[in-house]
């Protein structure tokens, strides 16, 4: 298997996986009111770069994606910047699981919220994924987890 993680930058495409992910993660399909939604955000939040996402290609063919939404907050004691990133849609493919890429793609999102300046990095995730995020650094807060080593 070889991996790239390579950046998107086409907002067709990523709304494409925006909508394989809330069928295999709501198991909804989107609707076109939540379509125009989503293009409308990332036809703005891709052009002025706080939206980036990254697609995992393994043997080939579209295994994962992932993106980070760059964005300020309030600043507090373990952020006093304020600057901070959400990761959101991380996604590996069924026949793709369990052979690294969804460890590969959080780690190129951290990389970047690093890069960037971020202070703080949360991830929303279910339950079932909260052990493996466990083990790459973020720790539990109230409904999401957020990174501990920054």
């Amino acid at each position: 298997m070889s991996l790239e993680i390579v950046g998107i930058k086409d907002p067709a495409r990523l709304l494409e996986w925006r909508t394989e992910v809330i069928r295999a993660v709501f198991g909804v399909e989107p609707g076109e009111v939540l379509a125009e939604a989503n293009r409308r955000y990332y036809a703005t939040h891709t052009s002025d770069g706080s939206h980036r996402a990254f697609m995992a290609v393994a043997d080939g063919e579209d295994a994962g994606c992932g993106a980070i939404c760059l964005q300020s907050e309030l600043p507090s004691p373990d952020n006093p910047s304020g600057f901070c990133a959400y990761l959101m849609n991380i996604y590996v493919r069924p026949g793709y699981r369990s052979r690294g890429i969804g460890h590969a793609i959080v780690g190129r999102l951290v990389d970047e919220a690093r890069r960037a300046g971020c202070g703080k990095i949360y991830l929303e995730t279910t339950a079932e994924a909260r052990t493996l995020y466990s083990g790459m650094g973020f720790r539990e807060m109230k409904g999401m987890m957020k990174y501990a080593d920054i």
